[in-house]
């Protein structure tokens, strides 16, 4: 025989500590599971056991959720749910003088009669219940648990003069909707808690209240059950409730475990009443101060044995009478009065047949009756569930859709909210149920996101209806002479006894200049006092606003929406700026430092997110050596490196180094050395103004327009200016880096030395006409010789031709400069121009015109440019490619045309040759990442 383990009942008033006492318990254990009378209760405790051990060993299981992990070692449920024959070391239950309430008491009393931990067993409870666990639970052993704080009673105070953080008790919707609506009115406003309430729309509700946007609380009795909030005062609407059959008076140990609520901790507490209730009787005033209540007499009870043969003989078992003296047999609860219903429903008799049915039946008959619109309608929706699950097993998913799809739906006022609520916790609970839906994960899944946004929308409306915080506000901050009253409107007009006084722009005040000096004293000050609260008001929407409402302007401004909030200065790094906030000194310092910290949060987070490819260069620690000091200079220069700045460097890295910087999207290209992902609108407009910071100027310059391929010089700008905008100038234009090491590449193919000509993909590359590419490359460092000639018209076969390119320039990335060594053709191939019409090359088409036509006596003139390298000596960072040889030179030739092998001047082999006295070194290797460098190697080759 397996030996009991030790049961332990802990009783005492409210404010003991003993569900925490519970919860150390249950963690000491290996395993153990723990029952709570509110849903919104074993929410709370799931989330601090998670917190201590994290979601992998908890479980949460109540009617309608069911969160349970593959490893759960701890469960946290409500009573009803709790799962039987599990074996835990642990087993715990809270709240157990329930086992006297009339509704519920009967799961309490079987969960006190059989729920046992193997180890460990625990009763939590009022002090109420001593005589009844002890005459009904063998060898229990009792814990005397003591209040941590005082509680006093304070008499009756009127709601307009009732204390800060105090909680007032109603018993019906209408009587909370009320309280709370006048306190909107006189003191801005409450928070409102209901046991009907989900717990993520209780939760953001009780969240209004402790973080401060409002002093009171509207509850029902449901904050007597263990909900642990900062109340410091308890006020009693009215002593009397609605049980479920009738009206009655509140029993002393039931007001006490609602007044119990107040004082947190050792914090002592006090409780009163208010509104229409009467003044407690002293009897009762001194049974609730010291917790001295009449013990519980009966305990409800119903027969768990039950019998499944058939429906008749399974109610004779639940209404069997109860043996032992100190239970009684609870009343027809709402299952078993569905029960009777669907089994008097004539087209029932055949469908319940055996006993698979009776218990099927009995199963559905467990759903609550979430809605409480009537007891028919509840029978009836039970029993097409059963209907459909005898039926074809499970229920249909096209009819469980078109139910949860009704009740998802927002819009509505309070009510409308509330009753869908209602409603869709009937599905969650279907849904959680094993076997009654195809996907159950889909339908558990589905519920809980209906229930999620109704929730959320309901939260909004009681906010919307029972909470103005800039009145809660001025009414505790503003302490004015009588009749003089403030105000600050949504558009920031502040207006003192309905005056306009001025205009609250952002976190600075603007007085109106309209007003007296005698009077602008006078209402500046009540001003003063009503901006006060405006700011922190303010400073709290501000601080949590999302960082879309947040904007850097391109002079380093901060703006929150339309206002200016702030602006950057200079920090200690380039990627580190500092956010300066504009605050006036009235706000005080608490919401300047607050302003200041969320202005900052924005700018780095905006840092971080825009140059993320260059930070998380800088922390790879795989980069090493030279690579970590190049990677350094290109965090430096904010990701772009005109290619000369850093020449020498370059050279210096072998390609294990460069694959590094590769594998953080560097690109090493002829003219600039930068990341591609860095050039997107975004980052070069925040670089625009990190460079003007880093550069102490006085005005920043504005980025380019997105997506322009060139852009036309700006007068006065430095080169730097180019650079950090993702430029390169050029002539009278500035072209794209990535773009220009396109048309770099297409560059390194021609016979840069002998002359060529723009080609149609050159052109389009750029989007430019003829005569402004050559100004482009003039500045890049090639001359330019204009010549004219006959044009050559095409011959009738280009049917089968490439259309022209289009100007637009597609975005993909250019290919890198070759990073290997190449053999670069000395003298590529080049069309010769035609000078005159008679010297019209044999091998090209020529449409001849027909003889005596104008057009054979005056041939067509086209323009053409011959492209020769001749770089300009020049010593700025951004100057034409190195000097170094990495080019082969040429001066550009007089009227002479691009001369191509075997040109008019004979071979190039017989041009003079330069000699150097410096040895040769030859064993050195060619710079892969030098174009200049491999085409140089191929005339050396054919020289």
């Amino acid at each position: 025989m397996q030996r009991q383990g030790r049961i332990t009942a802990v009783l005492g008033p409210t404010n003991t500590g003993k569900t925490h006492y519970a919860i150390e318990r249950m963690l000491a254990h290996r395993t153990g599971v723990i029952g709570l009378p509110l849903r919104l209760l074993a929410r709370e405790v799931y989330d601090r056991i998670v917190s201590l051990r994290g979601p992998r060993v908890v479980a949460l299981i109540t009617g309608e959720e069911r969160i349970v992990p593959d490893s759960a070692q701890y469960w946290v449920c409500t009573v009803e749910a709790m799962p039987t024959g599990m074996g835990c070391d642990f087993l715990a239950v809270d709240e157990i003088q329930l086992c006297a309430d009339p509704e519920r008491g009967h799961v309490f009393t079987d969960r006190l009669l059989h729920a046992r931990g193997l180890h460990e067993t625990l009763f939590l409870g009022s002090d109420t219940m001593r005589s009844a666990i002890a005459a009904l639970v063998p060898g229990v052993q009792f814990m005397r648990r003591e209040r941590f704080s005082e509680l006093t009673y304070t008499g009756s105070k009127k709601i307009s003069r009732m204390v800060t953080r105090a909680a007032i008790v109603g018993f019906s919707v209408e009587n909370v909707y009320a309280i709370a609506e006048l306190l909107r009115r006189q003191r801005g406003g409450a928070a409102v808690v209901m046991g009907a309430l989900s717990p993520r729309t209780r939760n953001a509700q009780v969240e209004l209240y402790q973080n401060g946007d409002v002093d009171y609380l509207v509850a029902t009795d449901a904050i007597g059950m263990g909900l642990n909030l900062d109340i410091r005062h308890v006020a009693f609407s009215g002593l009397r409730k609605f049980d479920g059959r009738k009206m009655r008076m509140l029993a002393p140990n039931e007001l006490a475990q609602i007044a119990g609520r107040a004082g947190r901790h050792t914090q002592p507490g006090t409780f009163g009443v208010t509104g229409e209730a009467s003044p407690l009787d002293d009897e009762v005033v001194q049974a609730i101060t010291n917790h001295s209540f009449r013990p519980v007499g009966k305990l409800f009870w119903r027969n768990a044995q039950m019998a499944f043969g058939t429906v008749d003989r399974l109610i004779a078992s639940l209404e069997a009478p109860a043996e032992d003296e100190w239970l009684t047999r609870a009343r027809e609860a709402d299952d078993i009065r569905a029960l009777k219903t669907i089994a008097a429903m004539p087209e029932m008799a055949d469908r319940i047949s055996g006993p698979k049915d009776v218990r099927l039946l009995w199963d559905i008959c467990c759903v609550p009756d979430f809605r409480g619109i009537s007891h028919a309608e509840h029978a009836t929706l039970l029993a097409r569930i059963y209907e459909f699950l005898h039926g074809v097993g499970r229920v249909p998913d096209d009819w469980m859709a078109r139910q949860v799809k009704r009740l998802d739906r927002t819009d509505g006022d309070i009510d409308t909210l509330s009753k869908r609520l209602a409603y869709i916790r009937t599905w969650t609970y279907v849904a959680q149920r094993s076997g009654w839906v195809d996907d159950e994960s889909h339908w558990r899944g589905a519920t809980r996101a209906v229930e999620d946004r109704l929730s959320d929308a309901l939260h909004e409306r009681l906010t919307q209806r029972f909470v103005d915080r800039r009145t809660s506000v001025l009414l505790r901050r503003l302490k004015q002479k009588e009749g003089l009253v403030a105000d600050v409107n949504d558009k920031g007009e502040v207006t003192v006894e309905g005056e306009f006084v001025g205009r609250l722009e952002g976190f600075r005040f603007r007085q109106d200049a309209s007003a007296t000096p005698d009077e602008a004293k006078t209402l500046r000050q009540a001003a003063v006092a009503a901006l006060r609260p405006e700011f922190h008001l303010r400073a709290d929407r501000f601080y949590n606003a999302p960082d879309t409402e947040f904007d850097f302007t391109e002079q380093g401004g901060l703006m929150w929406g339309d206002q200016a909030i702030g602006k950057l200065v200079k920090g200690s790094e380039p990627l580190k700026p500092v956010a300066e906030a504009f605050v006036d000194e009235e706000a005080g310092p608490e919401v300047m430092q607050k302003v200041q910290r969320r202005l900052q949060h924005f700018i780095d987070r905006k840092v971080a997110t825009l140059f993320e490819p260059l930070l998380a260069m800088s922390r790879d620690e795989a980069i090493t050596g030279l690579a970590r000091g190049f990677a350094f200079r290109l965090v430096e220069a904010l990701g772009i490196l005109p290619r000369a700045e850093v020449a020498d460097d370059v050279k210096s890295l072998d390609q294990e180094a460069r694959g590094l910087l590769r594998k953080h999207g560097v690109r090493f290209g002829q003219f600039t050395i930068f990341q591609q992902l860095l050039l997107k609108p975004a980052p070069t407009r925040l670089r625009l103004v990190l460079w003007g910071l880093a550069s102490d100027h006085a005005e920043f310059h504005e980025s380019p327009p997105p997506g322009l391929v060139t852009i036309p010089a700006v007068e006065g700008a430095p080169r730097e200016y180019y650079t950090n905008s993702g430029y390169r100038l050029a002539g009278a234009r500035a072209i794209r880096i990535d773009m220009l090491e396109r048309l770099a590449d297409m560059l390194r193919q021609q016979d840069s030395r002998s002359g060529f000509e723009a080609t149609a993909d050159m052109l389009s590359i750029t989007g430019m006409t003829l005569d402004q590419f050559a100004d482009l490359m003039g500045g890049l460092g090639y001359a330019a010789e204009k010549g004219e000639r006959a044009k050559v018209k095409a011959a009738p076969a280009a049917a089968g031709g490439e259309p022209d390119a289009p100007a637009e320039v597609p975005g993909d990335a250019p290919t890198e400069a070759p990073d290997t060594p190449s053999e670069t053709p000395a003298e590529t191939p080049v069309e010769a121009p035609v000078e005159a019409p008679v010297e019209t090359p044999a091998d090209a088409p020529v449409e001849l015109p027909d003889e005596g036509s104008a057009e054979a006596a005056e041939p067509e003139i086209e323009t053409f440019y011959t492209f020769t390298w001749a770089p300009r000596r020049r010593s700025g960072p951004q100057g034409g490619p190195r000097r170094d040889g990495a080019k082969p030179g040429g001066k550009p030739r007089g009227k002479g045309k691009p001369q191509g092998k075997g040109g008019p001047k004979g071979p190039r082999n017989e041009k003079p040759k330069s000699y150097s006295a410096k040895p040769e070194r030859r064993e050195k290797k060619i710079d892969p990442d030098n174009p200049f460098a491999q085409a140089l190697a191929g005339l050396k080759g054919n020289s």
